[in-house]
Formats: C-alpha cells, structure tokens, sequence
C-alpha cells in the first residue's frame, strides 16, 4: 500500500533506463544547379557587368528558321551560371532567324519598314529567350526600344541599370529604334550607356575574328589580339564600322567567340583566353595571331 503523510502523496520512484547515443545525423538541403556550378568554380569573374550580344542565327540551331529550344536552353543555362558568378548580365539579340531586313531591302521593300520589321523580330527572341530563363528561376525583364507595353516595358536606362543590380537579367530589344542601325550598333550603344566592362560578341560558329575568311582562304589566321583601330583599318568582320567606332570611342573591349562550343560563355566572363579579344591596345606581350 502507499502511505500518506498528511495531505501529500508519497512519490513512487520508477528505474529509469540510458538510451544509447545513436549518431548525429546532418541534413543538407539541397541546391539549385546554378549554385552548385558556382560552388564547382570558385574563380572570380573578371567582369562585374557584361552585355552579351547573341545573333538570331544562333537560336535556329540546324533548322532552316525560327527558333530551336534545344539550343536556347543550354544559352540560358549558361546565362544563369554567369549571374551565379556576381556578373550583372544585359542580352541584346538579334533577329536574323526571323526577319532580315536588309535582305528585304534587297527585294525590294522600303529599307525604313524592313528594319523596323527586323526590330520586331528582335521581340519575339526576346520574349523566346525571357521564358527559358524565367523557366530556370532567372529573374528577367524585356526592354524594347519600341514601345509596346503588353508585352515589355520600354527602355529606361537608369531603370535596366537598377534591374541588373538587383540580380535580374536585361533582355534589350528591338535594336535602337531606328531604321538603318544593326543589332551590333544597338549593342554597342547599350554597353556603352549602362557601363559594362566588355561587350561579349557570341557568333555563330566562328570562334574570333580572322586575317581572311577561313571558309575561302585556307591561309588565313585567328586574331588572340586586335585594335578596334586595326580592324577597321584593314576591314575585318568584327561587327558594322558605325559600331565599332562607337566601341573605340568609348575603350569597350569586344569578345568574339563561337557561341556554339559549350561553356563560352562562361569562360568569356571569368576573363579566359577564348576567341580574340578586341580593345584599345593589346596587353603586354600578347601575340596578335593565334599561334604566333
């Protein structure tokens, strides 16, 4: 029986039992691709913001016109790995893939409505292009030279800047907004007035800029290093003159590569000697040809 001690109950002590100690077990959650490449390369970025020029002929892949999802998605994927990096990233694409407006030209179309067609088509590979990225949880906004806000919001200068240094990528389209302008002079103009530190020149399946055309000249050699002066003293394809004087005029560095070869992207940012690079004197001691 349990006796009682006035009012209070006495206390029944029960044996107790040490539980063994089992191992601690630590939990990792997991992380984004994009996280996981930049943890992989801990390099830092030689640029801190970059505008990237992609041409319409990029995004067709091996089709005959449009665009080919399976070569947008890995474009986008390196993107979200530039920005991964802490590299503030502007796109301006073109629209070749759709529309060319000087070919039109050429048949006969009025050149002001045929470029402003070309402007057009710039849009749709902006918003192409917006999609993958958002599709891939990159933040990104469409500025488009020409106003059409259903779709985009117009281009603001000090508000692209913000965007970018809030972390979101800026997708620049429809050219300049003005007939008689290529995308490469739009390019130049933006990277020149939101202050990136190089204009990235992604071409389709040409890996620099050249002495000749490798395609007809078998002679001909991969430029490591040129002057804006040189290139357009000796008329190399770099970009349009007007394009290139603009770049000179204001010591953007240019870097042509293949967009084609994986990871170029990426490369270009983290300063990797890929392509040629294009700027207002060539550092010390670097060959002008490749191989040289």
């Amino acid at each position: 029986m349990v006796s009682h001690l006035g009012k209070r109950a006495a206390r029944v002590r029960y044996p107790t039992t040490r539980l063994p100690d089992y191992p601690t077990i630590h939990y990792q959650l997991p992380t984004t691709e994009g996280e996981r490449m930049a943890a992989e390369d801990s390099r830092a970025p030689a640029y801190s913001r970059v505008l990237l020029k992609l041409s319409g002929e990029a995004l067709m892949g091996e089709q005959a016109y449009g665009i080919d999802p399976t070569v947008l998605d890995p474009i986008a994927r390196q993107v979200r790995r530039v920005c991964a990096l802490g590299v503030e990233v502007a796109i301006v694409v073109g629209g070749g893939n759709i529309w060319r407006g000087m070919s039109a030209a050429a048949s006969g179309m009025d050149r002001a409505s045929a470029d402003y067609a070309g402007m057009l088509a710039t849009v749709l590979n902006a918003l192409a292009l917006q999609d993958a990225l958002e599709r891939i949880g990159v933040q990104t906004r469409v500025q488009t030279a020409i106003e059409m806000h259903q779709v985009a919001e117009p281009y603001i200068r000090r508000r692209a800047i913000r965007h970018m240094e809030k972390g979101r990528v800026v997708i620049l389209a429809a050219g300049t907004g003005n007939p008689y302008f290529t995308t490469d002079t739009a390019a130049a103009l933006r990277a020149v007035e939101i202050g990136a530190q190089v204009l990235l020149m992604a071409k389709n399946g040409v890996d620099g800029v050249y002495s000749a055309d490798p395609r007809t000249d078998p002679d001909a050699e991969r430029f490591v290093h040129i002057t804006h002066l040189e290139a357009l003293q000796r008329n190399l394809r770099v970009m349009d003159a007007s394009a290139l004087s603009l770049c000179m005029d204001n010591n953007t560095p240019i870097i042509v590569f293949d967009i084609q070869e994986p990871g170029n992207i990426v490369r270009a940012a983290l300063g990797e000697p890929i392509g040629t690079m294009v700027s207002a004197a060539a550092p010390e001691g670097a060959a002008a040809l490749a191989g040289v």
